[in-house]
């Protein structure tokens, strides 16, 4: 599996395990729910300050949202 298709998987898995819709979840990461959208299905190649942004909305470290 591609790093894009990993980190979309993990972001979408820990959203929604926190029950959050995309909306939600874009504003507590600060980013547009279309690009957390492209994101979930590695359409986009986001920068390390994006999967930051990610990862603190997310409560996890930037690292698992890679694993």
């Amino acid at each position: 599996m591609e790093i894009r298709q990993r980190l979309g998987s993990n972001v979408k898995r820990l959203r929604l395990a926190m029950r959050l819709s995309q909306e939600e979840f874009a504003h507590r990461a600060s980013v547009h729910r279309t690009y957390v959208s492209d994101i979930e299905l590695g359409k986009r190649n986001p920068t390390i300050e994006i999967v930051e942004q990610l990862a603190t909305a997310l409560d996890v470290k930037p690292g698992r949202l890679l694993d």
